[in-house]
């Protein structure tokens, strides 16, 4: 997900508690293909929306904590964070139209 900025626990709070549009976290890993296969359309978003969401990723290999602090069970997981709490969630790799009602009414 080359459009996002790279979530991990020294630029949590600053870049998605504190941030002032949502944020939508994807909890992700470079062995797992569902990941591979939604980057291109969160990258595609990512622009489509700049300015008004910002896209983040979060590599669960890397930061294990914050990925345990969100439970984070299955990969993918899309975390839409709205005024520092979390506003949605969903796992899986799912489809374009799916990912964008998680913050459309949020925008």
């Amino acid at each position: 997900m080359s459009s996002g900025i790279t979530i991990s626990e020294v630029n949590f709070e600053s870049e998605v508690l504190k941030s002032p549009v949502p944020v939508l976290i994807d909890f992700w890993a470079s062995w797992c293909g569902p990941c591979r296969m939604i980057a291109p359309v969160l990258d595609q978003l990512a622009e489509e929306y700049t300015g008004r969401i910002k896209f983040g990723k979060v590599n669960v290999d890397e930061e294990i904590e914050l990925a345990g602090r969100h439970g984070i069970v299955s990969i993918p997981t899309l975390i839409l964070y709205k005024d520092g709490s979390v506003a949605a969630r969903k796992t899986g790799a799912i489809p374009k139209y799916e990912i964008e009602t998680l913050f459309k009414g949020l925008i």
